[in-house]
C-alpha cells in the first residue's frame, strides 16, 4: 500500500496548482483585516515574518513600510507567484522562504514582527508553529494572527468545520479565541489585543480558487440547504452558498514585555 501523504505535504500539493488564484483573490487582496494587520506590522527599519503567505498580499501591504520581509510557505509555487508579483509592484525588500511553520529556518530573535494570515487553520500543530514565532522574536517583538474563528456554539462549529473540510481537504481547524488565547499563553506568550469582522464568502469564487471537486461541492450544498434556522442565520446563509464568516485579529508579545 501506498503510504499516504503527510499533511504538510498534502497542504503544499493542495496549493501548489492555485497560486495564481490567490495572488488575484479579491478577498485575500483587500480588507479591514488586511488593512488592521499591515498597520500593526508597519514597524521602521524592522525585519517581518510571513508565516504561511498563500497569495502573498501581507507581504506586499506591509513592505513599504519595514526594512524587510520574508514571505514563508510550503508551496514552492506559492512562493515564485509571490515573487513575480513582489517584482512587478517595485518591492525590492521582498524574500521568499520554503518552509513549514513547525521548523523555521531562522535564527532566534531574527523578526521584530512575525504576521499570518488566513493560514493557521491549515497548520498542522499550531502549538508548536507558535513555539517557533515565539523563537524567531525579538524581545521587544509582536505577534499578528488573522484567521477565521469559530463562532462559539458546538451547531454552528460544526457546520463551519465541515463545509471548510469539504471545500479544501488540507483544513485542520478553525479555532475560538478561548483556544487561541490558550495556545498562545502555553507557547510563552501574552495575549492581548482582539479585533474582529464579519466578511462575506462569495461561493461560487470560494470553491473555484481551491478547484473543489464537484462531488464535495454538492456536499456542501446539501448541508447548507439541510442547515437548521440557528447556522442559516448565523452565517448569513444566501441562495447561491455564498455566507459570512467570523474572522479575528489577536496581538500577541513574548512574557515579559510590556509597552
Amino acid at each position: 500500500m501506498t503510504p499516504a501523504p503527510s499533511h504538510d505535504a498534502h497542504t503544499e500539493s493542495q496549493f501548489g496548482s492555485r497560486a495564481a488564484d490567490y495572488v488575484a483573490s479579491a478577498v485575500h487582496a483587500a480588507g479591514e483585516d488586511l488593512a488592521a494587520l499591515a498597520r500593526f506590522g508597519a514597524l521602521p527599519h524592522a525585519a517581518v515574518l510571513d508565516l504561511g503567505c498563500g497569495g502573498g498580499h501581507v507581504t506586499y501591504a506591509v513592505a513599504p513600510h519595514v526594512r524587510s520581509v520574508t514571505a514563508l510557505d510550503l508551496s514552492q509555487a506559492m512562493l515564485d507567484a509571490v515573487a513575480a508579483e513582489a517584482g512587478r509592484r517595485g518591492l525590492a525588500n521582498v524574500a521568499t522562504q520554503q518552509a513549514s511553520v513547525e521548523a523555521l529556518p531562522f535564527a532566534d530573535a531574527r523578526f521584530g514582527r512575525v504576521l499570518s494570515r488566513y493560514s493557521a487553520h491549515h497548520w498542522g500543530d499550531v502549538p508548536a508553529a507558535l513555539r517557533e514565532a515565539h523563537r524567531v522574536l525579538t524581545p521587544d517583538g509582536r505577534l499578528g494572527l488573522v484567521d477565521v474563528v469559530h463562532p462559539g456554539p458546538p451547531l454552528l462549529d460544526t457546520h463551519l468545520q465541515a463545509w471548510e473540510l469539504l471545500r479544501d481537504p488540507s483544513h485542520v481547524r478553525d479555532y475560538g479565541e478561548g483556544e487561541w488565547r490558550r495556545m498562545l499563553a502555553e507557547a510563552g506568550f501574552v495575549p492581548g489585543a482582539v479585533r474582529r469582522w464579519r466578511v462575506r464568502m462569495d461561493f461560487p469564487s470560494w470553491i473555484a480558487r481551491m478547484g473543489t471537486p464537484e462531488a464535495s461541492v454538492a456536499a456542501i450544498r446539501t448541508l447548507q440547504q439541510a442547515a437548521p434556522e440557528p447556522v442559516r442565520s448565523h452565517f448569513a446563509l444566501e441562495e447561491d452558498g455564498s455566507f459570512t464568516l467570523d474572522v479575528m485579529m489577536i496581538e500577541a508579545e513574548p512574557d515579559g514585555v510590556s509597552d
